[in-house]
């Protein structure tokens, strides 16, 4: 049994560990909040957005717009978001297990200093990497979207996936890979964004009056950049959100078992002093009787 000495030495050391873990999950906390409110007030904009989108695009008989229309994919460009910070438990993990499964062919940019460790941890084709403030802002993002249709439209990559971890509650987040380009099939486009927004029942509003478009290419190319602008947008925000509310889990976790080790810590110390003590009455009651 250890001496009195070396578990109060650890009672103390857990006790300083358990105040730095619940001060990280107050921070956690109130960032989390902000995040989730962030990522929320998003959402009527981008399924908006696509609603436009596939109420335009239905308006004429065929569309030509290179946007709009597949083509052979020789490599797929996946722009992965990971966090720059660690200490928030099975988030990277889960993300990364995920991207282990996109074949090697595949093209990448990162965001977040996670995904770009791993990404030349394991030899991946990494076109570029970027670094976004705590509150991304659109303009944030829109430097990150331009290298990503820049490569799309000189055939570097022939897709734009995102892959990020989708926030469902403050006690589930998944990670979720997202086709956005090319826009082929735009009512499956729009369904599963209402889906993943938890509004499955949903309609297009129809307009019925006359439009008269006359470089229709070009509204379309217009509205394919500011959806793309917009989505990744919503994703790298919907990605914070989860990644503070899986930190805020997780320290929460870290400070309920530091409370629970040091109650054991302190049932062990109890123990320990009081065998002391017997020893000592043991020692002091042999040495009467043998005087």
């Amino acid at each position: 049994m250890a001496n009195t000495r070396d578990i109060r030495i650890r009672i103390k050391g857990v006790k300083s560990t358990r105040q730095i873990t619940r001060a990280m999950q107050m921070v956690a906390t109130s960032k989390m909040k902000k995040a989730q409110d962030s990522a929320k007030s998003g959402r009527p904009y981008a399924l908006l957005l696509a609603d436009i989108i596939v109420s335009i695009a239905d308006e004429f008989l065929e569309v030509t717009n290179d946007y709009f229309m597949e083509r052979p994919v020789k490599h797929r460009g996946i722009l992965v978001i990971g966090t720059d910070k660690g200490l928030c438990g099975a988030l990277n993990a889960n993300l990364f297990r995920m991207l282990s499964e996109v074949d090697s062919s595949a093209k990448f940019v990162s965001i977040g200093k996670r995904a770009t460790q791993y990404l030349s941890r394991t030899h991946r084709d990494l076109l570029a990497d970027f670094s976004l403030p705590d509150k991304p802002t659109f303009s944030d993002v829109k430097k990150v979207v331009e290298f990503l249709l820049r490569n799309y439209n000189d055939g570097n990559i022939d897709t734009i996936e995102v892959l990020y971890t989708g926030f469902i509650n403050t006690l589930r987040q998944e990670p979720e890979l997202i086709p956005l380009f090319p826009l082929n099939d735009l009512d499956e486009m729009s369904a599963k964004l209402h889906e993943r927004f938890g509004i499955e029942d949903h309609e297009v509003p129809k307009d019925d009056r006359e439009i008269i478009i006359e470089d229709r290419d070009a509204v379309l190319s217009e509205l394919a950049t500011l959806y793309l602008k917009q989505e990744i947008h919503q994703l790298v925000l919907e990605a914070q959100a989860s990644e503070h509310s899986a930190r805020m889990v997780a320290m929460k976790t870290a400070t309920d078992n530091a409370g629970n080790l040091i109650n054991d810590l302190t049932l062990q110390y109890n123990r320990a002093r009081q065998a002391a003590i017997t020893q000592e009455i043991l020692e002091i009651s042999a040495s009467t009787l043998s005087n």
